[in-house]
């Protein structure tokens, strides 16, 4: 049985009858760590940040990649990021805290945010991230207040909404006129005047994000002129110089085996293509281009093991529904973004399939459906499913509805398996209760 390279991890493979990640048995994963598991292959993610890296190196410009942590973040997940040479967008102080915990340089953090609380700012400042992102001009107030009177001043980035129209779902997409996210271009001028009479702020460039899940570059590209225009006003009119532009992140990842992969090399290249394009014909200096993969780097890396507790007949005895031991709470995106996965049962994936049935969760929602109309071989209770390219916004929004601990995370490599995060305890999820 083959296993499409786009869906499953690199290591990916079926012998013996069963799946292996990483070197290591599926089944024999889900003995030691329990089920739910989430299984991560580390060839798979430093794979993907070195494609990256390679790709933007090519194009001979001055580059940075930035892994977006809320696709997932762990201590683990952080190093590795800090060992590729990677940096790291955070949008909390739990996140900022991660990243020094792993060592992650803080003048490769970018803290973003909509709404940050002065505690999570005053963080961001004291470890000397090397950007803040401005979301909007009441942050850039604040953050001006708590910079005062510093000797080196913090980096800023202003986030504006380019008003470009992301194809993707309406749930993640952010740079429209009415997003909640970023400057319209209208405020940049009272953002820059604050920038100026602010001697503990430094002005680095500008930022902006349209959106996740997307295939088309056009967006892309035309994000990147919009930032290239608005930096060129700043200059005119400000004489503020941006050294770095960010689009942002949001290049898709391919759930289904029919949805083709992108491809990073040619997102490289039409980013760079409209840099060059734009500040040409505006006689810019060419900026540090800044990309934030997330989903991309993350998603494929993981895979879902969940053990199969029932069965829901039809009137033929066929079977309708098989209920596993997660559902919604550790992967809420099918109910969010009606979001399609493939999956296989791990521990007989080259049977023949049956007919197709939906896979439930364990939780009282309705709504708790993880895969609709899916072809699997007929399945018993205590088989073991396995769904690909779980590997992001599953845990990074995972919660413990009905009280129900989040699941543990293992890394696997060469046929080794280490613990990174966890399972939660239900010690755990009692520790904040206060009796009366």
């Amino acid at each position: 049985m083959m296993l499409p390279r786009h869906i499953w991890p690199d290591t990916a493979t079926i012998s013996d009858g069963r799946l292996h990640l990483g070197g290591c048995d599926a089944r024999a994963l889900a003995a030691a760590y329990g089920t739910p598991l989430y299984v991560f292959d580390e060839a798979t993610l430093r794979g993907a940040m070195r494609a990256y890296l390679a790709a933007f190196e090519r194009q001979g410009l001055p580059f940075g990649v930035h892994y977006a942590a809320k696709a997932l973040l762990n201590t683990a997940l952080a190093q590795m990021v800090a060992q590729e040479g990677l940096g790291l967008d955070v949008v909390s102080g739990a996140e900022l805290l991660v990243a020094r915990r792993a060592g992650v340089p803080m003048e490769r953090v970018h803290f973003h945010g909509n709404a940050p609380g002065d505690a999570e700012l005053e963080r961001a400042v004291a470890w000397g991230v090397g950007a803040v992102v401005v979301d909007n001009l009441d942050e850039l107030e604040r953050l001006a207040a708590l910079t005062a009177g510093r000797d080196r001043p913090q980096g800023v980035m202003l986030r504006v909404a380019p008003n470009i129209a992301a194809p993707t779902h309406a749930h993640i997409t952010t740079g429209g006129a009415d997003s909640k996210f970023g400057l319209p271009p209208e405020a940049l001028d009272a953002a820059a005047t604050r920038l100026r009479a602010s001697p503990g702020l430094r002005f680095r460039g500008l930022h902006a994000h349209i959106g996740s899940q997307l295939f088309d570059l056009e967006p892309l590209r035309a994000t990147v002129a919009v930032l290239v225009d608005l930096a060129a006003r700043l200059r005119d009119g400000h004489g503020l110089a941006a050294e770095e532009l960010s689009p942002g992140g949001g290049l898709g990842t391919p759930y289904l085996a029919e949805e083709a992969a992108p491809d990073v090399a040619t997102y490289a290249a039409a980013l760079s293509a409209s840099l060059r394009e734009g500040c040409a014909a505006l006689a810019l200096p060419l900026p540090r281009l800044t990309v934030e993969p997330g989903r991309s780097i993350v998603a494929r890396a993981g895979v879902a093991l969940y053990t199969v507790m029932g069965r829901k007949l039809a009137a033929d005895g066929t079977t309708r529904h098989l209920h596993v031991d997660g559902g919604m709470a550790d992967n809420p995106r099918p109910a969010l973004y009606d979001a399609r996965y493939t999956a296989l049962l791990a521990n007989r994936p080259g049977a023949p399939p049956g007919p197709p049935v939906t896979v439930a969760g364990r939780y009282c929602e309705a709504g708790d459906v993880l895969l609709r109309d899916v072809s699997l071989p007929p399945a018993q209770p205590g088989d073991l499913l396995a769904v690909a390219t779980a590997g992001a916004y599953t845990l990074s929004m995972a919660s413990t509805y009905n009280l129900a601990p989040r699941p543990a995370a293992v890394l696997v490599a060469e046929g080794r398996a280490r613990l990174i995060q966890r399972r939660e305890t239900e010690d755990d999820l009692l520790a904040r209760d206060l009796p009366l």
